[in-house]
């Protein structure tokens, strides 16, 4: 199947570049370009494709609230933010806003077709980065990101015992049982749920049920959301 690409940039030459590097790869087709958020919707009304590529910072219509507009009225296109900024209020504002995925614009071509692939199956997919600042904050009851700062760019940030999170996110969220909480601690780490399943001994179908209690208990709709409130 061809991912169809919206690519959302307020600069012509990265937008240039990514449209040629995507080009390059088999089972993706760059549809449109936008060169500002308010295009970038309006875009995505005519063109429906599957991902929308996005910056955060253009005119008009910042990346940010382009995503939530484009998340709630074409809940069938997934947005993954390409982006120059990995501070905490640039991952956190688009996650809540309904990215699927986070990614820097240092990321190479092989990584940005994975992140395209990812959330175009529904699946949710972070940079370096950004998995580090997930599991810094669950290692710390959400305080701080210190732990975040020795991870390089495309590499994953080394990984403490899901469970050391686990009791973090059961204070911070009472209304889920342990388990839902083990989910939500490996969901927050950016485990899929096959990987889940394998870590808890249960079927995928089980941890789809306990996904579902999970984001209902959080009045989340996706993996985004639910790592976006655990950041919080």
């Amino acid at each position: 199947m061809t991912i169809r690409v919206l690519v959302a940039d307020d600069q012509a030459i990265v937008r240039d570049g990514l449209v040629t590097v995507l080009s390059l790869v088999d089972d993706l087709q760059v549809v449109g370009e936008a060169e500002d958020g308010a295009a970038a919707v309006a875009m995505v009304a005519a063109l429906t494709p599957d991902v929308v590529l996005m910056d955060l910072r253009m005119p008009v219509l910042d990346g940010a609230a382009a995503t939530g507009r484009i998340t709630a009225e074409h809940p069938g296109t997934a947005v993954l933010v390409l982006t120059t900024y990995a501070d905490d209020d640039s991952i956190l504002t688009a996650l809540a806003a309904g990215a699927r995925g986070y990614l820097t614009k240092d990321a190479g071509r092989a990584e940005i077709a994975t992140a395209i692939r990812a959330v175009a199956s529904g699946q949710t997919t972070f940079d370096a980065t950004v998995g580090a600042m997930v599991l810094a904050r669950l290692a710390a009851g959400g305080t701080g990101v210190g732990a975040a700062a020795g991870a390089g760019a495309g590499t994953r940030a080394a990984e403490p015992s899901a469970a050391a999170g686990a009791p973090d996110v059961r204070q911070r969220f009472p209304e889920l049982t342990p388990r839902e909480a083990d989910v939500l601690t490996r969901i927050a780490e950016g485990r899929t749920n096959p990987e889940i399943a394998a870590e808890l001994f249960l079927t995928v179908p089980t941890v789809k049920s306990y996904v579902n209690q999970v984001f209902a208990k959080l009045g989340v709709r996706s993996r985004a959301e639910a790592v976006a409130r655990v950041l919080r």
